[in-house]
């Protein structure tokens, strides 16, 4: 197995506003708003050098996104920002009419992700936002993996013209991703390259899929492990030449199992070629209040958790 080592972990909430400090100096169109988070969005360095081209709004996250629609009309590219939790569920019915149905080249920009929140507990830990984001006709939504991958992200999708969803997270994880690399949206990232199960994670859950793979290696089992960064579009032909090589999938995401990243990938395989699944994600629940580590340990998503869906998933084969 390709062997993947760290000297640094940082939130990827700050790969974004490393991101955003370089769009900044680069393209005079972004603009930035925040919902009162500033601190929580790493906006810091973007606004001490760009203040005009910055809009606090308050806690009035409806507010901001049709003020973000608006932007766009005017030749901007607005990136609206928030908690996840905020920059979905509370304003979903503003993002369908005024963003999606409109085609609206706004950039929801959504930090504090799924059960890694942490302490502020299940009101905050939002596990169904990729699937109401994917919902939404035209909305692209990624979901990066370390520091390095979310600023590159952040970068792209400011070139990128149409609705997107960036989703990231608070905790500090390992940043093994290049520095330099350039993020493609709608292409699966190849970890390793396996033969006996394909691993597609997502977020933070692909520095626990490398642990799984080495764990997996060590019992003899060569997994292939596949990082989808963007949930939608769906990179279907990367699934489809992963599955037809190993014959069985394991989905890993931070989020319920209801409508992320493993129910898209069953669908491609659903019509294109049937092969076992194993979901490592949230069992249709809410979270709680916890560290992210025991939060993480007792909803089943950690590298352990993922050995043994794959163990299952080569048993069905």
């Amino acid at each position: 197995m390709k062997k993947y080592t760290f000297t640094e972990k940082k939130d990827t909430r700050s790969g974004f506003g490393a991101g955003m400090q370089i769009l900044g100096q680069q393209n005079p169109n972004v603009v930035a708003l925040c919902a009162d988070l500033v601190g929580s969005l790493k906006l810091e360095a973007f606004i001490k050098e760009n203040p005009e081209r910055f809009i606090q709004c308050g806690i009035s996250e409806a507010n901001m996104i049709g003020l973000s629609a608006g932007l766009t009309i005017g030749g901007k590219i607005p990136f609206a920002t928030t908690f996840a939790n905020f920059a979905t569920g509370r304003v979903y019915d503003q993002i369908r009419q005024s963003v999606a149905y409109s085609n609206k080249n706004v950039k929801i920009c959504a930090s504090h992700a799924g059960l890694t929140l942490g302490e502020d507990g299940a009101t905050h830990q939002i596990l169904e936002d990729l699937g109401m984001m994917k919902m939404l006709p035209g909305m692209t939504v990624i979901n990066p993996c370390d520091y390095n991958q979310t600023k590159a992200a952040t970068i792209a999708i400011a070139e990128y013209e149409g609705p997107v969803y960036l989703r990231f997270g608070r905790p500090v994880i390992p940043i093994f991703t290049d520095a330099d690399q350039k993020f493609e949206i709608g292409k699966a990232w190849m970890v390793n390259e396996g033969t006996d199960v394909s691993i597609f994670a997502t977020g933070h859950m692909v520095w626990e899929a490398i642990q799984a793979g080495e764990l997996l290696e060590a019992e003899g089992i060569n997994a292939e492990i596949i990082n989808i960064h963007t949930i939608k579009p769906l990179d279907e032909e990367a699934v489809l030449k992963s599955v037809e090589k190993t014959g069985c999938v394991v989905s890993a995401e931070e989020h319920n199992r209801i409508g992320g990243l493993g129910d898209s990938i069953a669908q491609v395989l659903v019509k294109h070629l049937l092969a076992p699944q194993e979901y490592v994600a949230v069992n249709d629940s809410f979270g709680e209040s916890g560290t992210p580590t025991q939060l993480m340990e007792k909803y089943g998503l950690t590298a352990k958790h993922i050995v043994e869906a794959a163990k299952r998933a080569i048993a069905r084969k």
